[in-house]
């Protein structure tokens, strides 16, 4: 560690004498008034005045957290609210694959409508600025369309075929 007080050659500022009173210390300006030595914090060179053991001077206690007034006018953005537009999305890439399956096409259309409500309440959304998945949202309309119209209809129209054959 190096030395509170450095001798000649050392670093930091050279000792200080205390001044000599030659004549009467000087009163301040009205209106300023100075702490005594004995409250003056202790941060830089420590006081010779008090020894290395006794307490240091405490610091006065921080403001409240909210204590500040806070500026009207710079809160958190709303986040957006995607949830109608994915869900559409995942229903409709369901209903499209259960209505593939013939044992379970009667779920792919349920899963189909359901697709197509929660993309039209997703687009809605998007379209107003509430939601930024304008293009899943879309996707699960159309998927829900092909998972309640169009494969069910090819379905009824492969089967009244195969049965017009036999």
């Amino acid at each position: 560690m190096s030395d509170a007080n450095p001798g000649s050659g050392g670093f930091g500022p050279p000792p200080q004498q205390p001044p000599q009173p030659s004549q009467p210390p000087s009163q301040p300006p009205a209106g300023y008034a100075y702490p005594p030595a004995e409250s003056a914090p202790g941060y830089g060179y420590p006081n010779p005045a008090q020894p290395y053991g006794s307490p240091a001077p405490s610091y006065p206690v921080a403001p409240a957290v909210g204590a500040y007034p806070q500026t009207p006018g710079y809160g958190m953005a709303a986040q957006p609210s995607n949830g109608m537009g994915t869900t559409g999305l995942v229903l409709g890439i369901i209903g499209v694959v259960f209505s593939l399956t013939f044992v379970l096409w009667f779920f792919g259309v349920i899963l189909g409508i359901l697709a197509i409500i929660f993309g039209a309440i997703g687009r809605g959304r998007a379209g107003r600025g509430e939601a930024t998945n304008k293009g899943a949202a879309t996707a699960g309309l159309v998927c829900g369309i092909v998972a309640t119209v169009i494969l069910p209809l090819l379905g009824l129209l492969a089967f009244a075929s195969f049965m017009s054959v036999a």
